[in-house]
């Protein structure tokens, strides 16, 4: 059971329940927070991460921000007349 008290921000989540919302894997969620992609937390004597809601939230709307910059960017490489 988990005892980590709740943040102003939300509930903590464990990286495996971070990558059940994403749909990739632990190590993947562990690399995104290793680099600081996605902000986490290491936590109690074992050093558990933790990543509060509102940091995924925060994680998954730049990536919708990214990815409609980079179509932007490539609608904007096609010729006139492909579109």
């Amino acid at each position: 059971m988990d005892n980590t008290p709740e943040s102003p921000g939300g509930r903590r989540l464990t990286l495996a329940e971070v990558g059940d919302e994403l749909s990739v894997s632990v190590s993947q969620v562990y690399a995104l927070v290793r680099t600081g992609e996605l902000v986490g937390i290491q936590i109690g004597g074992r050093g558990q991460w933790r990543v509060e809601r509102v940091k995924l939230v925060e994680y998954i709307a730049e990536a919708y921000r990214r990815a409609a910059a980079s179509l932007a960017e490539l609608s904007s490489e096609l010729p006139s007349d492909a579109t």
